[in-house]
């Protein structure tokens, strides 16, 4: 029996932090390609790292090129799609004054609330990658206010 190519790909979470709320990205897909709400993935390229992915993907989909931070290991998880893909999730925060400018790939993009954004994304594994963050976020919050 033959094992499945594993792929690796990167998962971006975008968001923006203002006084007491989170904002977060999610884009809509075209209807070609599925028309569900996701954060940004894509594959990572040969001889490419996932930052360097991470970085080509989010301009591509979002023209958007300055990041206040990344945060790194948020999750990871696999699934087959017909090959074997392992995807690692990633936050990235940018200022609330960055524009979005779509990709072809996709048809609406949409800033929500944490619970706006976990309704609307389609995968389980994309709804535990936000969770994930979104935890992560309130706790350095809170620990930032004491």
């Amino acid at each position: 029996m033959r094992l499945p190519q594993q792929i690796e790909a990167i998962e971006a979470i975008l968001f923006k932090k203002f006084d007491k709320e989170i904002q977060y990205l999610l884009l809509k897909r075209t209807p070609e390609t599925g028309g569900f709400w996701q954060p940004i993935t894509g594959g990572i390229e040969e001889g490419e790292t996932k930052i360097q992915a991470l970085r080509r993907e989010i301009g591509e989909e979002t023209g958007i090129k300055n990041f206040v931070r990344i945060i790194r290991d948020v999750h990871c998880f696999e699934f087959c799609d017909p090959h074997l893909i392992k995807e690692y999730a990633f936050g990235v925060q940018i200022s609330v004054n960055e524009e979005v400018v779509l990709s072809k790939e996709h048809s609406d993009y949409r800033w929500c609330n944490f619970h706006e954004a976990l309704r609307l994304l389609r995968w389980k594994e994309n709804k535990e990658a936000l969770r994930k963050l979104h935890e992560a976020l309130i706790s350095q919050t809170k620990s930032q206010r004491n």
